[in-house]
């Protein structure tokens, strides 16, 4: 399940407070996001580390041939560069970080 670059966690966690809190000790700028049912990103990089923690919902992530399903209290993170897709077809919401 586990791609190059990318580090999946089933944390059990989705109280948004407590997970903004972790993630800024960890040095992220942090952000809520909400991908209604039907997004889909294509294939892009980001710049910087990136956290996706999710907090309602279900997100699909594909990375090489590697897809990675991320269900509530799910943290997914990301190093920089790393090329990668998404799709929801229930709609997620999630806290994000990046540094």
């Amino acid at each position: 399940m586990q791609a190059e670059g990318v580090k999946v966690t089933r944390t059990g966690i989705k109280e948004e407070d407590r997970i903004r809190e972790i993630l800024e000790k960890e040095g992220f700028r942090v952000y809520k996001w909400y991908d209604p049912p039907g997004t889909r990103y294509d294939v892009h990089t980001h710049p910087d580390r990136e956290v996706r923690w999710v907090i309602r919902g279900k997100v699909t992530i594909g990375v090489g041939d590697t897809k990675i399903v991320l269900e509530e209290g799910d943290r997914l993170d990301l190093e920089p560069r790393v090329p990668h897709w998404a799709e929801t077809s229930t709609g997620v919401e999630y806290i994000a970080g990046s540094k």
